[in-house]
């Protein structure tokens, strides 16, 4: 399994269920230059390879991002 973890500003329940949609960005009033596609790739290449990918944090308590391949 791999982890990435960060204790930033979290994301709320909804933020949670649509982080990996393509060109979805969390904070749209933050200055970010991101397109929002990176956790969609992230997801759409772990689950090619058969993999799954999941996210969990809460406002204030970071954001963390587990990816598991099948062994």
């Amino acid at each position: 399994m791999i982890v990435a973890a960060d204790d930033g500003v979290g994301a709320s329940e909804e933020d949670l269920r649509r982080l990996f949609e393509r060109f979805y960005r969390a904070d749209r009033a933050r200055a970010s230059r991101g397109t929002g596609l990176g956790l969609a790739i992230v997801k759409h290449i772990v689950t090619s390879a058969g993999g799954r990918v999941e996210a969990s944090g809460a406002p204030g308590q970071g954001l963390q991002i587990r990816i598991a391949f099948p062994a």
